[in-house]
């Protein structure tokens, strides 16, 4: 199973299970998330779709045909039903960094009402009404336990660290507070796996579609592209059968961490970066952000800070640095900066923060990793890429003020309480136009 059926995962998880040598062994019943989207159109076509590698210079095309069932995230009663079934051993998921509903502490937030409901309606047995992807996925894990169907393992595939860990602090409040009596199933037959993923994969658009149409001579509604390069790792032990995906180019390592952490602050730091410093002087997409060389200076500044944190050698991060210039520089991919700019209040605690608060720690001056915060104090002002958080109503008030308001304001909520660190932060946040 997979939850979370939106363009990353069908240009990754399923691109990788199509590519599997033992693929025709295997079928993921995808769920939406909110809506239906794509999902109507798959099951128009045979959950079948056309997948576009978008190079430099030409694409790539090939037919993904992992996709088994496709359903509405709605449809807990198919959920509920697939869970119970010993054949399926592994659930992924992609529902984005807010969708584990954690709090600050990294636990399951159990203020929130919806969260509350969910653990009252389990616990009470009426597994069908549940709502949120952890209420979701419990209601599942008792419905297997119940059943005797057999371990099961997931594999968490959103961006955040160590998420296999977060994904089982996660599970284990919610049974612990709704049906403690599974607590020993999660514990003895549950799998977690870390993971680290990465495939620049914008919104889909008219031009996709249509150059399937002029190339393929199919019209297909459900196209996408991608861009050629992809990488997943992962790490921890399977409870049962999954599909060879390090045949298709998965790589298993003890330890996710390293690799993480060098994604999540050299990709996706500077995609946020650019997000909300780029799209105030002007940019659209990552590709003409970079090309700008005063964009390009500031992604430099960020890396070098975050480069002199990471636990790698010199010369394996300059040569994934070199490798994200190219990416970023595809001028045929045409990537939102918008749609990157999406839960700030979610990224920049574990892109930007982490790496600002050790450079000023060891005595540095951190301005690239600042100028992230200056700007997405900007952006919640109204400025460059129009404002989308999920938790947008325990951060709005962040805005309120003067600039000088708003950077206290941004710093307290990101924890960053060193006084040269906010004099910087303001100063930055200035020179931006604020």
């Amino acid at each position: 199973m997979h939850l979370g059926l939106g363009n990353f995962f069908r240009a990754h998880q399923a691109w990788y299970t199509d590519r599997a040598p033992d693929a025709a062994q295997w079928g993921i019943a995808a769920f939406a998330g909110r809506s239906m989207g794509i999902g109507a159109e798959l099951s128009r076509q045979q959950n079948l779709y056309t997948l576009v590698s978008v190079g430099p210079e030409r694409n790539e095309y090939r037919v993904i045909s992992s996709i088994s069932a496709a359903h509405s995230g709605h449809d807990v009663a198919a959920l509920l039903d697939y869970f119970v079934r010993p054949e399926v051993s592994v659930v992924t998921m992609t529902i984005t960094e807010a969708g584990y509903l954690c709090n600050e502490q990294g636990r399951l937030d159990t203020s929130n009402p919806d969260v509350a409901d969910d653990i009252e309606k389990v616990g009470s047995g009426n597994l069908v009404a549940v709502r949120t992807a952890p209420g979701k996925l419990a209601a599942g894990l008792l419905s297997r336990s119940r059943a005797g169907a057999g371990p099961i393992t997931l594999v968490c595939c959103d961006n955040l660290p160590d998420n296999g860990t977060m994904l089982a602090t996660v599970l284990g409040d919610f049974v612990r507070e709704a049906c403690p009596e599974a607590s020993a199933y999660l514990d003895d037959e549950v799998g977690f796996i870390t993971t680290m993923v990465d495939r620049i994969t914008p919104r889909a658009t008219d031009a996709t579609r249509q150059a399937v149409l002029d190339e393929c001579g199919v019209d297909d509604p459900a196209a996408l592209a991608t861009e050629p390069f992809s990488e997943w790792v992962l790490a921890g032990t399977f409870t049962g059968p999954r599909p060879s995906w390090e045949e298709a180019g998965a790589v298993f390592v003890d330890d996710v961490v390293p690799h993480e952490t060098r994604k999540l602050w050299l990709l996706n730091g500077a995609h946020s970066l650019m997000a909300y410093a780029a799209t105030i002087v002007g940019h659209a997409t990552v590709a003409d952000a970079i090309t700008d060389p005063i964009v390009r200076g500031w992604v430099d500044e960020w890396w070098d800070v975050a480069q002199r944190h990471l636990e790698l050698p010199d010369d394996v991060i300059a040569d994934y640095r070199a490798a994200l210039l190219q990416r970023f520089s595809n001028p045929r991919m045409k990537d939102q900066l918008s749609r990157i700019a999406a839960d700030g209040s979610q990224k920049l605690p574990i892109r930007i923060v982490p790496a600002l608060l050790a450079d000023r720690k060891a005595g540095n001056s951190p301005l690239g990793a600042e100028r992230a915060v200056a700007a997405w104090t900007l952006h919640l002002r109204g400025r460059g890429a129009p404002f989308n958080d999920a938790r947008s109503d325990k951060i709005a008030h962040l805005s309120d003020g003067s600039l000088e308001d708003s950077v206290d304001k941004v710093c307290e909520f990101l924890e960053i309480d060193d006084r040269d660190s906010k004099a910087s932060i303001l100063t930055l946040a200035r020179q931006l136009g604020g």
